[in-house]
């Protein structure tokens, strides 16, 4: 990503979908007017979703999604409709391609239930409307279009910058917590698991949120911390410290500044803050023998003390004192059967949607599993979660 781009987590996605030789990828061309995904007579030449992160006028940045045949068969094309149906997990906006010549068929409507289950907005897009010569009254979230001819394309991209600018919400990690002229300390630990030469998404975000408020940002390491809140002439608005650094930075700063982490930060601004506080509560009821699930966003390497797969195991083991078990998940796999575990402990979320966090959240209530999160795990077991969520409340 360059430093000019909007992270992929922060862009509208817009995934297409379809019956095989519907036109899915087509049609995902003559919108993008770019050869996005490859196109054939063959039925079930997409197979694996196909991501392009772009501009797409009048919409702005987004990803386009293109999936694979929603009645794809065998036992390899069951695991490309998994791929698929997991595809609505991040999906702001779905386009149903449907083939003018055939009309709706059952899959088709089976993808519409799951588009009202999860309430994705959708437009259906009847393909190849060339080849019909009766047309019937269409809703208002359905076209005819013909990818082939270019018939109805930019009425489409139209229709979908529609829905766009319903989806579109202001979001905001500080907004409503930081002023103009307010001074806010960011605490950056830089350690071997720190990239070299850049800093985490969280912190960049941060930064240009503070920046674009009009506060003036202080960045600096946990072991200049001290000294740097001695040069400061008046105390800082807030402290925001990566949560691995928690006990140091509270110890450091002084009861009346006010302090929390870039995760606490993300579980707001991704997910459902109180309902990550409540879920630290099963903290204090794990038993011997008990599962946690533990995890991440993203897929960075895994190194010598990474605190999803190392350093959080050891805190809590010692903080229950009790002989946990332990799974972990990375990137965008995520189990569907969560009812062997007593926990779910989940990083902030900056590689995901918002959607696609919200999907797990809302998976893990729905097998009454209780979620939390890094920076609220860590608070908790160093006896400052109350300051640490105070600055939000």
């Amino acid at each position: 990503m360059s430093l000019n781009e909007k992270a992929s987590a922060e862009r509208l996605h817009i995934a297409f979908f379809g019956l095989r030789n519907a036109g899915k990828s087509s049609v995902v061309n003559a919108v993008t007017n770019q050869e996005l995904s490859v196109v054939s007579d063959v039925k079930g030449t997409t197979t694996d979703p196909v991501k392009k992160a772009m501009e797409l006028l009048p919409i702005g940045p987004v990803v386009i999604i293109d999936t694979a045949g929603i009645d794809d068969e065998g036992d390899l094309g069951e695991l490309r409709v998994k791929k698929t149906i997991n595809t609505l997990n991040k999906t702001d906006i779905a386009i149903l391609v449907v083939d003018a010549t055939k009309g709706m068929q059952q899959e088709d409507s089976k993808l519409i239930e799951d588009f009202k289950k999860r309430n994705i907005p959708y437009i259906i897009a009847f393909n190849k409307c060339d080849l019909i010569t009766e047309k019937q009254n269409l809703s208002d979230n359905e076209i005819y279009v013909s990818a082939k001819e270019n018939i109805n394309t930019n009425e489409l991209k139209e229709l979908i910058g529609k829905l766009s600018d319903a989806e579109h919400t202001e979001k905001t990690l500080l907004g409503d917590v930081i002023k103009s002229n307010d001074t806010v300390v960011l605490v950056t630990p830089i350690d071997s698991s720190a990239p070299k030469g850049r800093l985490i998404l969280p912190q960049q975000q941060t930064i240009r949120e503070l920046l674009d408020i009009g506060a003036t940002v202080v960045v600096t390491k946990d072991t200049e911390l001290e000294d740097t809140l001695s040069k400061l002439k008046t105390p800082p608005r807030l402290v925001i410290t990566d949560s691995q650094a928690f006990k140091k930075v509270s110890d450091i700063v002084p009861e009346d500044v006010k302090l929390t982490s870039f995760s606490i930060l993300f579980a707001r601004y991704k997910g459902e803050l109180w309902g990550a506080v409540k879920g630290a509560d099963e903290l204090d009821n794990l038993q011997d023998g008990d599962c946690v699930l533990i995890s991440e966003g993203c897929t960075h390497h895994r190194q010598c003390g990474d605190i999803g797969t190392e350093k959080l195991p050891n805190w809590i083991k010692n903080y229950t004192k009790k002989d946990i078990n332990f799974d972990f998940t990375s990137g965008s796999d995520f189990p569907e059967n969560l009812e062997k575990y007593k926990l779910i402990i989940h990083c902030g979320a900056c590689m995901l949607t918002e959607r696609e966090m919200k999907s797990r959240i809302a998976l893990a209530t729905e097998k009454q599993v209780p979620i939390s999160n890094y920076g609220i795990i860590i608070a908790k077991i160093n006896g400052i979660l109350d300051r640490a969520i105070k600055p939000l409340q």
